[in-house]
C-alpha cells in the first residue's frame, strides 16, 4: 500500500486551482508605513505545524546541519487602513549556504492553492532548492488566511468529513438542492468563524504583503518563486510594483486572462489530458497493465467504477466509504504528477476489489486531512481567496446550461468540474474583478515556464502570462512533460535555466524548448 504521509507530501504540490481575479493598478512606491517597514522579525527555531497548516513534526536540520527559522511579520489587516488592526503572516527561512559576499537576498516561495502553506510546505522540498540556496536565503511564508496567518476557519472536521462526502454531481432536482444548501452551509460556517477577515484575503492584499515582506528582509528588489497560484501572485506583484521586480521564476503558469469558467473548463481539459497518457502508459507497458488491456478500456473501466460508487459505495477509511465524489477526488490527485501514477493504479485495483483505502488517502491528501481526521485550513482558505477575488457568481441553471461543453472537455471530469463553479453561490463578500491585470511595463525579466502536459494549468496560460506582463518582460520556457511544475520534474533543461537565471542573471531566450 503507498505510504500515507508521502500522499499527504503530494498534497502541498498540488494546487486547487481557480482562476484568481484582482482590480486596479497601485503606485509602485510599496509600502509607505515607516514603523511597518522598519520592524525587526524576531527568528526562532520553528515549532511543529499547526492542525490549520496542515499538522506532523517540525522540520529537521537542513543538510549542513542549519536550523529552520520561523518569525511572525505584522501586516494590517486592511491596507486601506494600515494604522488600523493587525494580522501576523508566519514567515520561514533558511538562511544561505555558501559565502556571505555571494548572498544575493531572499528568494521568496509561494507554492501555490490559493491555500497551501508555504511555512509547512519549503521544508518538504529543501532538497529541490538546494543549489538555490547557495546564494539565497530561501524564505516562504502563510498568505493572510491561510495556516497561521490569521487562517479562515469555516466548518469543524466532522462536518467537513460529511461535506466531502457529499454527491458533487447531482443527477436529479433534489441533489442539485442538497449541493446547494450544503455549499451554502459552509460559507455561511465561514462567515460566521471568520467573517472579519474574509473582505481582507484578496491577492492584492497579499501581494501588498510581499512588498513588506521584501522591505523587512532588507532587499531592495523582490527575487521571487512562483508557482501555480503563486504565478498568479506574482503577476499582480509585479503589476503593482514593477519597478521593485527582482529576478522571478513563475512555473506552472495560471492564465491570468481566463475567468472562472474558462479556467475550469481548461482543468478539465488538462485532467482528462492526463488521464489519457495515464491510461496509455499503463496499456504500454511490456508487463500486462492490471487495469486494462488498452487505453479506452481503462477508461471505460473507471467511468463504470465512478458510476456503480454514486449509489454502492465500497469502505475505505473506516468508518467512512468511498463514494463517487471522494474516488473522483482521489483520482485528479494522482494525476497531479507521474510520479503518483503507481498510487493510482494501486489504488484502482483495490476499489475494483471493493477496498476504497487508497483512492481516500489520495482524496483525503488533496483535502488537507490528516490520518488523525484534522483538516488544514488549505480548503477554507482556498475558497475564500478565490471568491474574494473573483467577481463571477454562478447558479444551478448556469451549470446545467454549461454541462454539455464540459462534458466535452473531460467525459470523466466533466461533471465534477462544472459544479464546482458553484463554490462561490451566496458568499458573503463581493468578488473584486473579472480577471487580473498583471501588465508591468518596464520590470525586469520574468522566467515563465510552460509544461505541455500539466493537468491543473494547461500549458496555454504560459503564453498568456507572458504576453500579458508585456513586451521584454515575459520569458517564456517550454517543457515536454508531465504532471504539475517543470523545475520539481529534475530536468536538466529546465533545472539549467532557471539556476542560471536566478543564480547568475542570465536571461533564457524566450522561446526555449526543453524536453
Amino acid at each position: 500500500m503507498p505510504n500515507p504521509s508521502r500522499l499527504r507530501a503530494a498534497a502541498l504540490a498540488a494546487a486547487l486551482v481557480l482562476s484568481v481575479t484582482v482590480a486596479g493598478c497601485d503606485s509602485d512606491a510599496g509600502v509607505k508605513d515607516e514603523d511597518l517597514a522598519a520592524q525587526e522579525l524576531s527568528w526562532e527555531d520553528c515549532p511543529p505545524p499547526s492542525e490549520a497548516q496542515g499538522g506532523g513534526e517540525a522540520p529537521s536540520a537542513l543538510p549542513n546541519g542549519d536550523k529552520w527559522q520561523c518569525a511572525t511579520l505584522r501586516v494590517p489587516l486592511d491596507w486601506d487602513e494600515p494604522k488600523g488592526d493587525m494580522i501576523g503572516l508566519a514567515v520561514i527561512r533558511a538562511e544561505a549556504s555558501g559565502a556571505e559576499e555571494r548572498r544575493i537576498g531572499s528568494l521568496i516561495f509561494n507554492f501555490g492553492g490559493p491555500g497551501s502553506s508555504g511555512v509547512a510546505t519549503l521544508p518538504a522540498f529543501a532538497e529541490e532548492f538546494a543549489h538555490l540556496r547557495t546564494r539565497y536565503d530561501l524564505v516562504s511564508f502563510d498568505p493572510r488566511g491561510v495556516g497561521r496567518s490569521a487562517g479562515v476557519e469555516c466548518q469543524s472536521d466532522e462536518q467537513l468529513d460529511e461535506y466531502f462526502q457529499q454527491d458533487a454531481t447531482p443527477d436529479n432536482a433534489a441533489e442539485r438542492r442538497t449541493l446547494l444548501e450544503d455549499t451554502k452551509a459552509f460559507n455561511s460556517a465561514c462567515e460566521k468563524n471568520s467573517g472579519k477577515f474574509l473582505p481582507h484575503v484578496r491577492t492584492t492584499d497579499a501581494a501588498r504583503d510581499l512588498d513588506l515582506m521584501r522591505q523587512v528582509l532588507d532587499d531592495d528588489r523582490l527575487h521571487y518563486f512562483g508557482i501555480s497560484y503563486g504565478t498568479e501572485l506574482g503577476g499582480v506583484y509585479t503589476h503593482l510594483f514593477p519597478k521593485k521586480v527582482g529576478r522571478a521564476v513563475f512555473d506552472a503558469v495560471v492564465d491570468p486572462t481566463r475567468n472562472p469558467e474558462q479556467g475550469s473548463l481548461g482543468q478539465a481539459k488538462g485532467f482528462q489530458l492526463a488521464l489519457d497518457n495515464f491510461a496509455e502508459d499503463c496499456a504500454s507497458k511490456q508487463d500486462a497493465c492490471p487495469l486494462g488491456d488498452t487505453a479506452q478500456n481503462i477508461k471505460d473501466r473507471i467511468a463504470r467504477l465512478l458510476k456503480d460508487l454514486d449509489s454502492r459505495p465500497v469502505p475505505g477509511v473506516f468508518p467512512r466509504e468511498l463514494t463517487q465524489s471522494i474516488a473522483a477526488g482521489g483520482i485528479l490527485q494522482a494525476l497531479y504528477s507521474q510520479d503518483y501514477w503507481e498510487y493510482l493504479t494501486a489504488g484502482l485495483q483495490q476499489a475494483y476489489a471493493g477496498d476504497g483505502t487508497v483512492l481516500m488517502l489520495l482524496s483525503d491528501a488533496m483535502n488537507g486531512r490528516s490520518e488523525n481526521g484534522e483538516y488544514s485550513n488549505s480548503v477554507a482558505a482556498n475558497v475564500s481567496i478565490n471568491c474574494a477575488d473573483n467577481k463571477a457568481r454562478y447558479t444551478t441553471a448556469d451549470v446545467e446550461a454549461k454541462l454539455p461543453k464540459f462534458r466535452t472537455a473531460s467525459p470523466l471530469f466533466g461533471d465534477y468540474v462544472a459544479w464546482g463553479l458553484l463554490g462561490c453561490t451566496d458568499w458573503p463578500v463581493p468578488g473584486a474583478a473579472d480577471d487580473p491585470d498583471v501588465s508591468a511595463p518596464g520590470a525586469a525579466p520574468i522566467l515563465v515556464i510552460g509544461n505541455t502536459g500539466d493537468p491543473a494549468t494547461p500549458y496555454e496560460g504560459a503564453r498568456k502570462m507572458a504576453d500579458e506582463l508585456g513586451k521584454d518582460v515575459g520569458v517564456e520556457l517550454t517543457w515536454k512533460g508531465e504532471g504539475h511544475g517543470a523545475y520539481d520534474s529534475g530536468n536538466k533543461c529546465v533545472r539549467d535555466a532557471v539556476d542560471g537565471y536566478l543564480l547568475d542573471g542570465r536571461v533564457p531566450s524566450t522561446g526555449q524548448v526543453c524536453s
